[in-house]
Protein backbone atom coordinates (compact mmCIF):
# COMPACT_ATOMS: atom_id res chain seq x y z
CA UNK A 1 0.00 0.00 0.00
CA UNK A 2 1.44 3.35 -0.94
CA UNK A 3 1.70 5.94 1.77
CA UNK A 4 0.08 9.36 1.28
CA UNK A 5 0.89 12.64 3.05
CA UNK A 6 -2.24 14.76 2.48
CA UNK A 7 -1.28 17.31 5.15
CA UNK A 8 2.40 17.64 4.21
CA UNK A 9 3.29 16.51 7.73
CA UNK A 10 6.51 14.73 6.81
CA UNK A 11 9.54 16.45 8.36
CA UNK A 12 13.03 15.80 9.63
CA UNK A 13 14.23 15.59 13.22
CA UNK A 14 17.95 16.10 13.89
CA UNK A 15 19.27 14.27 16.95
CA UNK A 16 23.01 14.70 17.43
CA UNK A 17 24.62 13.69 14.15
CA UNK A 18 21.62 11.65 12.96
CA UNK A 19 18.46 12.75 11.19
CA UNK A 20 15.12 10.94 11.19
CA UNK A 21 11.94 11.25 9.16
CA UNK A 22 9.06 12.27 11.42
CA UNK A 23 5.42 13.31 10.98
CA UNK A 24 4.64 16.66 12.57
CA UNK A 25 1.25 17.18 14.20
CA UNK A 26 1.62 20.94 13.64
CA UNK A 27 0.62 20.25 10.01
CA UNK A 28 -2.92 19.44 11.17
CA UNK A 29 -4.89 22.26 12.86
CA UNK A 30 -6.65 21.14 16.03
CA UNK A 31 -4.13 18.51 17.10
CA UNK A 32 -2.38 20.97 19.43
CA UNK A 33 -5.29 20.79 21.90
CA UNK A 34 -5.53 16.99 21.97
CA UNK A 35 -4.64 14.98 25.08
CA UNK A 36 -1.21 13.34 24.89
CA UNK A 37 -2.63 9.85 24.21
CA UNK A 38 -4.65 11.09 21.24
CA UNK A 39 -1.62 12.96 19.87
CA UNK A 40 0.09 9.57 19.75
CA UNK A 41 -2.87 8.17 17.78
CA UNK A 42 -2.91 11.22 15.48
CA UNK A 43 0.79 10.76 14.64
CA UNK A 44 0.11 7.09 14.00
CA UNK A 45 -2.60 7.92 11.42
CA UNK A 46 -0.47 10.63 9.76
CA UNK A 47 2.42 8.20 9.34
CA UNK A 48 0.30 5.31 8.04
CA UNK A 49 -2.16 7.24 5.84
CA UNK A 50 -2.74 5.20 2.68
CA UNK A 51 -6.02 6.59 1.32
CA UNK A 52 -7.79 3.25 1.86
CA UNK A 53 -7.68 1.94 5.44
CA UNK A 54 -6.37 5.20 6.86
CA UNK A 55 -7.64 8.35 5.20
CA UNK A 56 -7.31 12.12 5.56
CA UNK A 57 -10.86 12.09 6.98
CA UNK A 58 -9.75 9.85 9.84
CA UNK A 59 -6.98 12.34 10.62
CA UNK A 60 -9.45 15.26 10.51
CA UNK A 61 -11.83 13.35 12.81
CA UNK A 62 -9.13 12.92 15.45
CA UNK A 63 -8.03 16.59 15.08
CA UNK A 64 -11.66 17.70 15.60
CA UNK A 65 -12.16 15.30 18.50
CA UNK A 66 -15.06 16.24 20.77
CA UNK A 67 -14.27 15.29 24.39
CA UNK A 68 -17.95 14.95 25.30
CA UNK A 69 -19.15 12.94 22.29
CA UNK A 70 -19.79 9.20 22.43
CA UNK A 71 -17.08 7.36 20.44
CA UNK A 72 -18.39 6.64 16.94
CA UNK A 73 -15.48 7.08 14.52
CA UNK A 74 -13.51 3.92 13.77
CA UNK A 75 -9.78 4.25 13.09
CA UNK A 76 -6.99 1.80 12.28
CA UNK A 77 -4.13 1.99 14.79
CA UNK A 78 -0.80 0.39 13.86
CA UNK A 79 1.21 -0.52 16.98
CA UNK A 80 4.98 -0.05 16.73
CA UNK A 81 5.64 -3.48 18.25
CA UNK A 82 4.06 -6.54 19.81
CA UNK A 83 4.98 -8.12 23.14
CA UNK A 84 4.08 -11.69 24.04
CA UNK A 85 4.57 -13.93 27.01
CA UNK A 86 5.29 -17.62 26.69
CA UNK A 87 1.93 -19.37 26.46
CA UNK A 88 0.24 -16.98 24.05
CA UNK A 89 3.38 -16.39 22.01
CA UNK A 90 4.17 -19.98 21.01
CA UNK A 91 1.10 -20.40 18.73
CA UNK A 92 2.04 -17.17 16.89
CA UNK A 93 5.46 -18.59 16.02
CA UNK A 94 3.91 -21.96 15.10
CA UNK A 95 1.63 -20.11 12.66
CA UNK A 96 4.56 -18.24 11.10
CA UNK A 97 6.44 -21.54 10.72
CA UNK A 98 3.36 -23.14 9.13
CA UNK A 99 3.08 -20.21 6.68
CA UNK A 100 6.71 -20.74 5.71
CA UNK A 101 5.99 -24.42 5.10
CA UNK A 102 3.01 -23.53 2.88
CA UNK A 103 5.09 -21.01 0.91
CA UNK A 104 7.77 -23.69 0.37
CA UNK A 105 5.15 -26.18 -0.88
CA UNK A 106 3.90 -23.54 -3.35
CA UNK A 107 7.45 -23.07 -4.61
CA UNK A 108 8.04 -19.66 -3.00
CA UNK A 109 10.82 -18.31 -0.80
CA UNK A 110 10.01 -19.16 2.85
CA UNK A 111 12.39 -16.50 4.20
CA UNK A 112 9.93 -13.87 2.88
CA UNK A 113 7.52 -14.78 5.73
CA UNK A 114 8.44 -12.56 8.69
CA UNK A 115 6.77 -10.41 11.33
CA UNK A 116 6.13 -6.95 9.85
CA UNK A 117 6.02 -5.36 13.29
CA UNK A 118 8.88 -6.17 15.67
CA UNK A 119 7.81 -8.79 18.20
CA UNK A 120 9.38 -9.61 21.56
CA UNK A 121 8.53 -12.72 23.50
CA UNK A 122 9.30 -12.90 27.21
CA UNK A 123 9.20 -16.36 28.77
CA UNK A 124 8.21 -15.38 32.29
CA UNK A 125 5.50 -17.70 33.62
CA UNK A 126 7.50 -20.90 33.35
CA UNK A 127 10.06 -21.45 36.10
CA UNK A 128 8.67 -23.74 38.81
CA UNK A 129 9.99 -23.78 42.38
CA UNK A 130 11.36 -27.33 42.66
CA UNK A 131 14.43 -26.32 44.65
CA UNK A 132 14.43 -23.61 47.33
CA UNK A 133 16.39 -22.38 50.32
CA UNK A 134 19.74 -22.97 48.58
CA UNK A 135 22.24 -20.62 46.97
CA UNK A 136 21.93 -22.43 43.63
CA UNK A 137 18.09 -22.67 43.69
CA UNK A 138 17.40 -20.32 40.78
CA UNK A 139 20.04 -21.93 38.58
CA UNK A 140 18.76 -25.43 39.35
CA UNK A 141 15.09 -24.49 38.74
CA UNK A 142 15.98 -22.91 35.38
CA UNK A 143 17.94 -26.04 34.40
CA UNK A 144 14.91 -28.21 35.24
CA UNK A 145 12.70 -25.89 33.20
CA UNK A 146 14.95 -26.35 30.13
CA UNK A 147 14.98 -30.13 30.63
CA UNK A 148 11.19 -30.37 30.83
CA UNK A 149 10.43 -28.01 27.95
CA UNK A 150 13.43 -28.66 25.74
CA UNK A 151 11.39 -29.01 22.54
CA UNK A 152 9.57 -25.72 23.06
CA UNK A 153 12.82 -23.84 23.70
CA UNK A 154 14.59 -25.41 20.74
CA UNK A 155 11.67 -24.30 18.58
CA UNK A 156 11.72 -20.74 19.97
CA UNK A 157 15.49 -20.61 19.60
CA UNK A 158 15.03 -21.59 15.95
CA UNK A 159 12.33 -18.89 15.59
CA UNK A 160 14.59 -16.21 16.98
CA UNK A 161 17.24 -17.05 14.39
CA UNK A 162 14.86 -17.70 11.50
CA UNK A 163 12.59 -14.63 11.68
CA UNK A 164 13.54 -10.98 11.32
CA UNK A 165 12.40 -8.63 14.09
CA UNK A 166 11.62 -11.43 16.54
CA UNK A 167 13.44 -11.64 19.89
CA UNK A 168 13.04 -14.10 22.75
CA UNK A 169 13.88 -13.27 26.38
CA UNK A 170 14.69 -16.61 28.08
CA UNK A 171 13.13 -17.89 31.34
CA UNK A 172 14.44 -16.61 34.65
CA UNK A 173 15.00 -13.02 33.44
CA UNK A 174 11.96 -11.46 35.12
CA UNK A 175 8.29 -10.66 34.59
CA UNK A 176 7.24 -9.60 31.08
CA UNK A 177 6.11 -6.09 32.11
CA UNK A 178 9.24 -5.41 34.11
CA UNK A 179 11.37 -6.54 31.15
CA UNK A 180 9.22 -4.34 28.89
CA UNK A 181 9.73 -1.11 30.85
CA UNK A 182 13.33 -1.74 31.90
CA UNK A 183 14.72 -3.08 28.67
CA UNK A 184 12.44 -3.49 25.65
CA UNK A 185 10.39 -0.27 25.42
CA UNK A 186 12.39 2.32 23.46
CA UNK A 187 9.81 5.10 24.27
CA UNK A 188 10.67 6.52 20.84
CA UNK A 189 10.86 3.91 18.11
CA UNK A 190 13.50 4.19 15.39
CA UNK A 191 12.95 2.01 12.34
CA UNK A 192 13.66 2.30 8.62
CA UNK A 193 14.96 5.85 9.06
CA UNK A 194 11.82 7.03 10.86
CA UNK A 195 11.37 8.10 14.48
CA UNK A 196 7.93 7.81 16.05
CA UNK A 197 6.27 7.23 19.44
CA UNK A 198 6.69 3.72 20.82
CA UNK A 199 3.30 1.98 21.02
CA UNK A 200 2.55 -1.67 21.67
CA UNK A 201 -0.07 -4.35 22.05
CA UNK A 202 0.62 -7.32 24.30
CA UNK A 203 -0.86 -10.72 25.01
CA UNK A 204 -1.18 -9.94 28.70
CA UNK A 205 -3.96 -7.73 30.08
CA UNK A 206 -1.46 -5.82 32.21
CA UNK A 207 0.55 -4.63 29.19
CA UNK A 208 -0.69 -1.17 30.32
CA UNK A 209 2.16 -1.09 32.86
CA UNK A 210 4.22 0.44 30.02
CA UNK A 211 1.82 3.44 30.04
CA UNK A 212 3.84 4.64 33.04
CA UNK A 213 6.73 5.21 30.63
CA UNK A 214 4.60 7.32 28.28
CA UNK A 215 4.11 4.38 25.90
CA UNK A 216 0.57 3.86 24.63
CA UNK A 217 -0.28 0.16 24.75
CA UNK A 218 -2.75 -2.36 26.08
CA UNK A 219 -3.51 -6.07 26.21
CA UNK A 220 -5.11 -7.93 23.30
CA UNK A 221 -5.95 -11.56 22.48
CA UNK A 222 -3.52 -13.89 20.76
CA UNK A 223 -5.24 -13.58 17.36
CA UNK A 224 -5.11 -9.76 17.50
CA UNK A 225 -1.45 -9.85 18.57
CA UNK A 226 -0.64 -12.15 15.69
CA UNK A 227 -2.49 -9.88 13.24
CA UNK A 228 -0.54 -6.87 14.58
CA UNK A 229 2.70 -8.84 14.21
CA UNK A 230 1.78 -9.40 10.54
CA UNK A 231 1.32 -5.65 10.07
CA UNK A 232 -2.48 -5.53 10.36
CA UNK A 233 -3.74 -2.43 12.16
CA UNK A 234 -5.93 -2.68 15.26
CA UNK A 235 -9.46 -1.45 14.59
CA UNK A 236 -10.76 0.84 17.35
CA UNK A 237 -13.08 3.76 18.03
CA UNK A 238 -11.48 7.12 18.81
CA UNK A 239 -11.92 6.84 22.59
CA UNK A 240 -13.10 9.21 25.27
CA UNK A 241 -10.26 10.44 27.49
CA UNK A 242 -10.67 10.95 31.22
CA UNK A 243 -8.17 13.41 32.71
CA UNK A 244 -7.00 12.55 36.24
CA UNK A 245 -5.41 15.52 37.98
CA UNK A 246 -2.61 14.90 40.46
CA UNK A 247 -1.65 17.65 42.91
CA UNK A 248 0.80 17.71 45.84
CA UNK A 249 2.90 14.71 46.74
CA UNK A 250 2.66 11.53 48.81
CA UNK A 251 2.99 12.07 52.58
CA UNK A 252 5.57 10.01 54.51
CA UNK A 253 4.14 6.63 55.47
CA UNK A 254 1.71 6.50 52.54
CA UNK A 255 2.64 3.64 50.22
CA UNK A 256 2.35 3.26 46.46
CA UNK A 257 -0.34 0.64 47.17
CA UNK A 258 -2.43 3.26 49.01
CA UNK A 259 -2.07 5.63 46.08
CA UNK A 260 -2.94 3.05 43.43
CA UNK A 261 -5.95 1.65 45.30
CA UNK A 262 -7.33 5.14 45.91
CA UNK A 263 -7.02 5.98 42.21
CA UNK A 264 -8.61 2.62 41.31
CA UNK A 265 -11.55 3.28 43.65
CA UNK A 266 -12.14 6.77 42.22
CA UNK A 267 -11.92 5.65 38.59
CA UNK A 268 -14.25 2.69 39.16
CA UNK A 269 -16.76 5.09 40.69
CA UNK A 270 -16.39 7.50 37.74
CA UNK A 271 -16.67 4.74 35.12
CA UNK A 272 -13.81 4.47 32.61
CA UNK A 273 -14.52 1.21 30.77
CA UNK A 274 -13.30 1.48 27.16
CA UNK A 275 -11.81 4.93 27.80
CA UNK A 276 -8.26 6.24 28.02
CA UNK A 277 -7.19 7.70 31.38
CA UNK A 278 -4.50 10.36 31.26
CA UNK A 279 -2.71 11.82 34.28
CA UNK A 280 -1.89 15.53 34.42
CA UNK A 281 -1.22 18.33 36.92
CA UNK A 282 1.84 19.37 38.94
CA UNK A 283 1.60 16.18 41.04
CA UNK A 284 2.73 14.13 38.05
CA UNK A 285 6.33 15.37 38.38
CA UNK A 286 6.33 14.20 42.03
CA UNK A 287 5.18 10.70 41.03
CA UNK A 288 8.12 8.31 40.61
CA UNK A 289 8.29 6.15 37.51
CA UNK A 290 7.85 2.99 39.60
CA UNK A 291 4.57 4.40 40.93
CA UNK A 292 3.45 5.50 37.46
CA UNK A 293 4.07 1.98 36.16
CA UNK A 294 2.12 0.52 39.09
CA UNK A 295 -0.82 2.84 38.33
CA UNK A 296 -0.66 1.94 34.61
CA UNK A 297 -0.52 -1.74 35.58
CA UNK A 298 -3.90 -1.38 37.36
CA UNK A 299 -5.68 -0.13 34.24
CA UNK A 300 -7.50 -3.48 33.72
CA UNK A 301 -8.66 -3.32 37.36
CA UNK A 302 -10.52 -0.05 36.83
CA UNK A 303 -11.45 -1.03 33.29
CA UNK A 304 -9.80 1.61 31.12
CA UNK A 305 -8.08 0.69 27.86
CA UNK A 306 -4.96 2.63 28.89
CA UNK A 307 -3.86 4.79 31.84
CA UNK A 308 -1.01 6.93 30.60
CA UNK A 309 1.54 9.44 31.87
CA UNK A 310 3.18 11.79 29.35
CA UNK A 311 6.95 11.68 28.82
CA UNK A 312 8.80 14.14 31.09
CA UNK A 313 12.14 14.47 32.94
CA UNK A 314 11.22 11.60 35.26
CA UNK A 315 10.79 9.35 32.21
CA UNK A 316 14.20 10.38 30.87
CA UNK A 317 15.85 9.80 34.27
CA UNK A 318 14.37 6.30 34.31
CA UNK A 319 15.69 5.60 30.80
CA UNK A 320 19.18 6.63 31.98
CA UNK A 321 18.82 4.57 35.17
CA UNK A 322 17.95 1.46 33.14
CA UNK A 323 20.98 1.85 30.85
CA UNK A 324 19.35 3.23 27.70
CA UNK A 325 21.87 4.89 25.39
CA UNK A 326 22.47 8.66 25.46
CA UNK A 327 21.25 8.84 21.88
CA UNK A 328 17.98 7.10 22.80
CA UNK A 329 17.45 9.54 25.68
CA UNK A 330 18.22 12.50 23.36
Amino acid sequence: MTKIDTFGAKGTLEVGSNSYEIFRLSAVPGTEKLPYALKVLAENLLRTEDGANITADHIREIANWDPSAQPSVEIQFTPARVIMQDFTGVPCIVDLATMREAVTVLGGDPSKVNPLSPADMVIDHSVILDVFGRADALERNVDLEYERNGERYQFLRWGQGAFDDFKVVPPGMGIVHQVNIEYLAPTVMVRNGQAYPDTCVGTDSHTTMVNGLGVLGWGVGGIEAEAAMLGQPVSMLIPRVVGFKLTGEIKPGVTATDLVLTITEQLRKHGVVGKFVEFYGEGVAATSLANRATIGNMSPEFGSTAAIFPIDDETLNYLRLTGRSDEQVA
